[in-house]
């Protein structure tokens, strides 16, 4: 595709031309793989995971590949977000230290114990936590922290540990979008006391909805199974429940079909990875079009999303609404705005009201890093990610497109 030829033309979203009118890689991907596993589980007629094998047998597997002892499996990210917290001894009342700029999970999970999220601000270079904006924010009743890798890039794991030792506290990674991904050469999940994974949907391993959470805890992988067997203990009685717990475990379905998924994610890293260090020398020539960084001690970015910072002002103060509509207009539809950082979330204000008063949610101290990414940064998805080198060039020439229109 030749990028000087469309920089001048008229933009889609104003009738003219589209820069690419193919699709760019469906999500998800699925084979004959899937097919068998989903097959062997309707066959057997043992569709739940006491009375089957495939869910035990991803989360060995799932674990394994994370570099991680052992791992559990729950329906949802959420769930594994919410499972972890409360075997790691969070409950009523206690602090739970996270990121203003993530999901809305990460957060609920901890309220739906009776927890009080604390949020802190981010690095801006990273979009991930700044360990010492943790430090400032622990108090007597702070009980974790939760990292979240955000977009599959590792969290500064070192600076959080060391935060976390000095003032006795428990880590939970959200890994929800770094499958595969390493910190200095080890795979996250296990660095801290635990970690969890979702494989919702839009994830880079999916079954529709999934979670996991892994450890190398033994103690703590046999309170999560117990937690999520309804507080049964392994080669105890049927009726015999020692602790209160929840119903939060994977059909076979799921299990099934996550295992041709991890059977396939490894051929799919590296396409993702040529695929966002091609952007990252492509998109440095436009103004205005910032990725974020990757931390070097980063060893492997799961790659899940592609963010960028987008400065209106390079690109005629057109919002960046304005310019994901262009963008969609331009066949490019693989890309969206950023999180609203949780600090500015309206549920999350009523929970704090409800939990713990008006004072909490005055109380919240501001993060104006994270702030700042809630409105300037928007991401490429992970599927596109894996189409070629002239999908990602189109990305570019699009971009260059708006610009010259806007200039």
């Amino acid at each position: 595709m030749d990028r000087q030829s469309v920089r001048t033309d008229r933009l889609a979203v104003d009738g003219g031309q589209p820069t690419r009118t193919t699709p760019f890689p469906a999500w998800p991907v699925a084979d004959e793989r899937e097919e068998r596993l989903l097959l062997e589980v309707l066959h057997s007629g043992k569709w739940g995971e006491l009375s089957g094998d495939k869910v035990t047998t991803f989360a060995a597997r799932f674990a394994a590949f994370q570099g991680a002892k052992y791992g559990v499996c729950v329906p949802n990210g959420t769930m594994a977000l919410e499972m972890g917290l409360r075997a790691l001894g969070v409950g009523p009342g206690d602090e739970v230290i996270t990121t203003s700029y993530t999901f809305i999970a990460t957060a609920s999970a901890a309220l739906s114990l009776g927890a009080k999220p604390v949020f802190v601000d981010i690095d801006p270079r990273t979009g991930n936590i700044d360990p010492e904006k943790i430090a400032a924010a622990v108090t007597p009743r702070t009980k974790a922290i939760v990292p979240v890798h955000f977009g599959g890039q590792p969290a500064d794991l070192d600076g959080v540990v060391v935060v976390a030792q000095r003032h006795g506290l428990r880590v939970l990674e959200d890994a929800a979008q770094a499958w595969g991904a390493e910190w200095q050469g080890r795979r996250v999940g296990a660095i801290g006391n635990a970690g969890t994974f979702s494989f919702q949907m839009s994830k880079n391993m999916t079954a529709g909805e999934g979670g996991i959470v892994v450890t190398d805890d033994d103690a703590l992988n046999d309170l999560c199974w117990s937690l999520h067997n309804v507080g049964r203990v392994r080669e105890g009685a049927w009726y015999q429940h020692e602790i209160l717990g929840w119903n939060f475990r994977m059909t076979e379905w799921a299990g099934a079909v996550l295992l041709a998924q991890l059977e396939r994610l490894p051929e799919q890293m590296p396409v993702r990875e040529a695929s966002a260090q091609y952007l990252d020398g492509a998109l440095a020539e436009i103004p205005g079009i910032s990725p974020l960084e990757t931390d070097r001690r980063v060893t492997r970015h799961a790659r899940h999303l592609y963010p960028i910072r987008y400065d209106a002002t390079r690109f005629g103060n057109h919002p960046r609404a304005a310019f994901i509509a262009a963008m969609h207009a331009e066949g490019v539809p693989c890309i969206s705005a950023g999180y609203v950082p949780l600090t500015q979330s309206p549920a999350i204000h009523r929970a704090l009201h409800d939990l713990f008063g008006p004072d909490s949610v005055a109380g919240i101290a501001p993060c104006p890093l994270a702030d700042e990414a809630g409105e300037q940064v928007l991401w490429i998805y992970q599927n596109a990610l894996l189409g070629d080198r002239e999908d990602m060039e189109s990305i570019a020439t699009a971009m260059e497109k708006i610009q010259a229109a806007w200039r």
